[in-house]
């Protein structure tokens, strides 16, 4: 056990591991029978090259990396902790760019990088529970994010027919390939530039309720159980 984890802790490895990981998102972009439901405004949005901000759980991360825009830039937040430095690696191995920052490590530092990209229309994807829960309940930042850069918010629910939930806190979705898989668009939500405690707090459990009730969607029209979240809050 020693031995493994030295070995994981490895660069070599970890770049090896991550290029093996990028393979399997690209399996699972051909092999999932995706059916993506749209919100027509957001749609839209996506459509018009505007910026924006992906917010989805972050256990539904490898449901919704292989459907990433072909024809626009892709940024996702990542966390500096080793974790998030070996996604960082997977998903650039798929032309995903990454910024780095979390609601502990350099937050502020990750919101004015999120804001310039955003300004240049860019897409910028958020896990709002993400890096260490609580489960299913959502941070502040992507909410402080929308109101600096004035762009809007896409949530986005996910499912696949097939899979395996890890223990990890966040119930982590490993796809199975060649299952039946389901995206689901929310409305956007905006965040005035002027919004004050309130509003932020009220955007923020509108986010959340928004996440929730979408990842149930995804979950129930693939036949699965519900994941509850987590009692505690964020």
């Amino acid at each position: 056990m020693q031995l493994t984890k030295r070995l994981m802790k490895q660069p070599k490895v970890q770049e090896v591991l991550a290029w093996a990981a990028s393979l399997y998102i690209r399996l699972l972009r051909v092999s999932v029978r995706w059916e993506v439901v749209e919100n027509p405004e957001s749609a839209r949005l996506i459509g018009s090259g505007t910026g924006l901000i992906g917010c989805f759980w972050h256990g539904s991360m490898l449901l919704v990396m292989p459907l990433q825009p072909r024809d626009r830039n892709v940024y996702v937040l990542i966390s500096g902790h080793r974790d998030g430095l070996f996604i960082s690696r997977g998903i650039q191995h798929l032309g995903i760019k990454t910024v780095s920052g979390s609601s502990r490590r350099g937050g502020s530092l990750a919101l004015r990088a999120m804001a310039r990209l955003l300004a240049q229309k860019e897409i910028v994807l958020i896990t709002p529970d993400g890096p260490r829960g609580p489960l299913m309940r959502a941070k502040p930042g992507a909410i402080k994010a929308a109101q600096l850069s004035g762009r809007p918010i896409v949530p986005l629910g996910a499912a696949v027919t097939r899979a395996r939930l890890l223990s990890s806190w966040d119930r982590f979705c490993l796809p199975f390939p060649f299952a039946r898989g389901v995206i689901l668009q929310g409305a956007p939500i905006a965040v005035p530039r002027d919004a004050d405690e309130g509003d932020l707090e009220r955007s923020r459990l509108a986010l959340e309720a928004a996440l929730n009730r979408l990842s149930a969607e995804a979950r129930q029209r693939c036949g699965l159980p519900l994941i509850e979240p987590s009692h505690a809050r964020a």
